[in-house]
């Protein structure tokens, strides 16, 4: 069974929700689509009330209305009926939260080191016996979440990418460029991960937070 290719108009709006202020580049990138295409879809949605444009601290990109949210869900909906995909989707979800409980916690830890006067102490990363424990959880998870991002590919195309980035970032990690952990302007363990929960929570329209 050949993998849904999800519209370019839905990639469009869904691109602003998952990547977080996106430029139409760095949508059309995730996905292999047109610039151009992309930015045209956009300004549509703008038209409609779905996105907008903003500007700050030098940098733009595109956010979502709460009316835009809800159309982006709609369409996902719509999708996963067409392709008689929810069930595979939800499946693949259960499995995810005990993996995601075990990456979030891994997160904190390389994020906040406690010490006998403040147990929310920033992580210096100067022990190194408590940040290896921490690589070890971000390994260990590799070869559940590659699996369960392939079972979403293969029915739904725009998961495809996911578990290859994340595999690609974790061996920059081993390689000793630990930025490749939590970095925020780069395809990291940490965002690539936010980004597929998010798709995921967008996808069943789950509210971020409710999930467990």
């Amino acid at each position: 069974m050949r993998a849904h290719p999800s519209a370019l108009e839905d990639l469009a709006l869904h691109g602003v929700r998952v990547l977080g202020f996106p430029t139409p580049g760095r949508i059309a990138g995730r996905w292999g689509l047109d610039r151009a295409a992309v930015e045209e879809a956009l300004l549509d949605a703008e038209a409609r009330g779905w996105a907008q444009q903003t500007s700050f601290g030098g940098s733009s990109g595109w956010s979502l209305t709460d009316a835009g949210r809800a159309e982006g869900e709609r369409r996902l909906a719509r999708e996963l009926e067409l392709v008689g995909a929810r069930p595979v989707v939800q499946d693949v979800h259960a499995r995810f939260r005990p993996l995601n409980r075990r990456f979030g916690a891994a997160c904190t830890d390389w994020q906040i080191r406690p010490d006998r006067l403040d147990p929310m102490a920033a992580n210096d990363h100067t022990d190194g016996r408590w940040d290896e424990r921490v690589l070890r959880t971000l390994i260990s998870v590799e070869r559940s979440f590659v699996a369960l991002c392939a079972e979403l590919a293969a029915r739904l195309e725009r998961f495809d990418g996911y578990g290859e980035r994340y595999s690609a970032a974790l061996r920059r990690v081993q390689a000793g460029e630990r930025r490749w952990v939590d970095a925020p302007g780069q395809d990291s363990l940490h965002l690539l991960w936010i980004q597929f929960h998010e798709d995921l929570l967008a996808t069943l329209g789950i509210e971020r937070g409710t999930d467990g």
